[in-house]
């Protein structure tokens, strides 16, 4: 036997996938499994009372829906619960999974017309509980309306780029849609909880969905394309004025603390007597008291004391006075001759 044979009775099991994601699971039908279950599952979910209006409403749609797959559905208003179970008409295993998730999203208000949509193959829910990842009441109540944003429009976005149906309702979040969309709407969810907006990872999205379809860049990192969040949040917290800056390793245990027996005899203290300690005390207060009254009386006097005047300097011309009468009066009467000179 040839090793084209043997692919070919594979069913072409040994090829390489490019894109795991385009992969079509093959439906499940009753020809598959023609003895049927042999024992019974069934699964119950609580809801709250004001959906038990709708859910009566509507009761008669789920019963029919699930019908189909052979689950059989119990509608229970004094407990305020729903049970699926399985029945003898019932093929698909894992179809009472796919009813508990559906009444699940129906107990999270999710409306019938998005929650029968579960049971089909390519669609799987997800619930994120979002109640426990702030603890502060306003801080969660701001970023779980950043995640709707305004009349919508970032709820609606994030539906249109993940191909998924997205619910927010109480301490939860609802998602509907096909697994990939399911994994980018979870961690959009848990980073808008993380204080990180939306718009960044719905630009992300954005970015990814235009270079997806550049064969170029399809086997390439896309890090450089996407936008990058930084933190800018500071810690409120008040700081000590002192801070303690660790010091580096090293294998000698630190010193150790003198006791005050030590400190006696490093002072001399020691050998003296008690009488003689508590003179020396006495002293060495007296001398701080002493020096702390003479700081205060220069600190009272400091006002008073006049400043220091600067000393004016003697200029040149006084020092040389002396004058040459002689020469004076000869320029004088060269001047007047000049001048009678110049008149005549």
């Amino acid at each position: 036997m040839t090793s084209t044979d043997s692919e070919e009775k594979d069913g072409g099991r040994s090829k390489v996938v490019d894109n795991a994601w385009s992969i079509k699971v093959p439906s499940f039908r009753p020809e598959d499994n023609p003895h049927r279950l042999l024992e019974e599952s069934s699964f119950a979910t609580l809801f709250p009372k004001y959906r038990e209006h709708y859910l009566r409403e509507c009761w008669p749609l789920v019963q029919s829906s699930l019908e189909e797959h052979g689950i059989k559905a119990d509608l229970d208003v004094v407990e305020g619960s729903m049970t699926v179970r399985t029945t003898r008409r019932t093929w698909d295993p894992y179809i009472i999974i796919k009813a508990r998730d559906m009444i699940k999203l129906l107990s999270r208000s999710v409306p019938y017309e998005q929650a029968v949509r579960v049971l089909q193959d390519e669609v799987e829910s997800d619930i994120i509980k979002i109640g426990s990842l702030v603890r502060n009441r306003e801080k969660f109540v701001k970023r779980r309306q950043r995640l709707i944003g305004p009349s919508g429009c970032t709820l609606k976005s994030i539906e249109l780029l993940t191909d998924c149906y997205v619910l927010v309702q109480g301490q939860t979040v609802a998602a509907l849609g096909p697994y990939k969309g399911l994994q980018q709407v979870r961690r959009i969810v848990e980073d808008t909880m993380r204080n990180i907006h939306p718009i960044y990872n719905i630009k992300a999205l954005m970015i990814k969905r235009e270079l997806a379809k550049d064969p170029k860049l399809k086997n390439e990192n896309w890090e450089r394309f996407l936008p990058k969040f930084n933190s800018k949040n500071l810690s409120k917290r008040k700081q000590p004025k002192k801070k303690k800056t660790k010091e580096g390793y090293t294998p000698f245990p630190p010193p150790q603390t003198e006791s005050k027996v030590d400190k006696l005899l490093a002072s001399g203290e020691y050998f003296l007597k008690e009488e003689q300690r508590r003179a020396r005390r006495l002293k060495i207060k007296d001398e701080k008291h002493a020096a702390a009254a003479r700081f205060r009386e220069e600190k009272r006097n400091k006002p008073f004391i006049p400043p220091k005047e600067p000393h004016c300097k003697s200029s040149a011309a006084n020092q040389n006075s002396d004058i040459d009468i002689a020469t004076l009066k000869k320029k004088i009467k060269n001047a007047q001759k000049k001048k009678s000179s110049l008149s005549s």
